[in-house]
């Protein structure tokens, strides 16, 4: 019954180091996409002048 113990803080470690990637992965794209499409509008009013 000891083993059991290290196994689960072992899994609760990994799924929160995981849930910790994913969530930075997702802020990081939708940074990503919101810079570029500011970038793509301004680009397209710079053009129209």
């Amino acid at each position: 019954m000891e083993t059991i113990i290290p196994i689960y803080n072992v899994l609760a470690v990994a799924a929160l180091v995981l849930l910790l990637t994913v969530t930075g992965g997702v802020v990081y794209l939708t940074l990503a996409d919101w810079r570029d499409r500011r970038r793509q509008e301004r680009d397209q009013r710079s053009r129209r002048r």
